[in-house]
């Protein structure tokens, strides 16, 4: 079964979808989907659509939110930051902890991109909470992501206008001084249970190295797993069923082991 569900985080309405297995019967485990920098709760070729419902297939609940400013969620675009979002985040997470079916000892959640920085930082703070954790690609580089590409004077258009444009959405330059404050690795150091990470080889958007990166942070807790020739968001079938094929298999392993 899947239906609309809205919470509330910072005074903004967020928008998401709730998967439920059918015929369930007691608690059963569930997992927590985080989108990447400008995507939403789809995400492309719906990949996310189809996790959740490979995963309802395997009596795992999940749910899939916009961040605010992203998607359906009120709030916009040019306000949001990093710090926001692990707030939307764990608001997400505080929704999940409530729904009267699920083990509350069985909670996974799995991030794409910046959404893997979301989730890697979450993990961190709330690791009581959190069985297992799932990184697709995850964007441990975001700093220099939005400014890629852009020369000198664009960059310094954006601050005196407050924002960057970034393929068409203005991104608030609020969104460069918060990401500046970040410890990208100190957070996710902090998460004591089973990693598992999926990243192609030929991704242009977030090197393949920087998985390599939270791989040393994680140490023998992770594993990293390579979608060879994948790119940033593994854009054909192959890769894709090869990511929601490992995916699935880790969070069974995991959750219902």
């Amino acid at each position: 079964m899947q239906k609309a569900v809205e919470i509330t985080s910072r005074g903004l309405t967020l928008r998401g979808m709730l998967h439920i297995p059918d015929g369930i019967s007691g608690r059963i485990p569930v997992a927590a989907i985080f989108h990447g920098f400008t995507g939403n709760k789809m995400e492309p070729h719906f990949i996310f659509v189809k996790l959740s419902r490979l995963l309802e297939k395997k009596g795992i609940a999940s749910v899939r939110f916009d961040f605010g400013g992203s998607g359906e969620s009120d709030g916009d675009f040019a306000d949001m930051t990093l710090s926001k979002e692990l707030e939307d985040a764990k608001a997400i997470l505080a929704f999940v902890k409530q729904l009267d079916f699920v083990n509350l000892e069985r909670i996974a959640v799995v991030g794409l991109s910046m959404g893997g920085v979301v989730a890697s930082m979450l993990a961190g703070d709330c690791r009581e909470d959190i069985k297992a954790l799932c990184l697709w690609a995850p964007a441990g580089n975001m700093r220099d992501i939005p400014l890629k590409g852009k020369s000198n004077a664009e960059i310094s258009e954006a601050d005196q206008k407050g924002f960057l444009d970034i393929g068409g959405l203005a991104l608030g330059t609020e969104f460069i001084k918060d990401i500046h404050s970040f410890d990208f690795w100190k957070k996710p150091a902090q998460y004591d249970k089973k990693v598992l990470i999926l990243h192609g080889n030929r991704d242009e958007t977030v090197p393949f190295d920087t998985s390599r990166q939270y791989l040393e942070v994680y140490g023998d807790k992770a594993k990293l797993h390579t979608i060879d020739g994948g790119d940033h968001t593994f854009n054909n079938l192959e890769q894709e069923n090869e990511v929601l094929d490992y995916t699935i298999g880790f969070l069974e392993e995991e959750l219902k082991g």
